[in-house]
């Protein structure tokens, strides 16, 4: 299993926390989401055979929400 975090811009309360703990739940693959709203990060267990970093950030950009540029090499499809 793949540990990540993701700095995400734009959340501001608990339903920003919901939301995006909801969206990447729903990625097969995904073991476990924590949503610091505090350090405006999202940590990330996954199955690497069944989903990626890149597949996780769309996710969060697509529910509204602004994800730090991967650094070199973490988004590989």
């Amino acid at each position: 299993m793949e540990n990540q975090v993701i700095k995400v811009m734009g959340m501001s309360c608990d339903h920003c926390v919901q939301t995006i703990t909801k969206a990447v739940e729903g990625i097969n693959g995904i073991a476990r989401v924590q949503v610091d709203l505090e350090k405006k990060q999202v940590t990330v267990g996954y199955e690497e055979n069944q989903t990626d970093l890149k597949t996780i950030s769309a996710k969060i950009t697509e529910v509204g929400f602004e994800v730090a540029p991967l650094r070199g090499g973490e988004d590989r499809a």
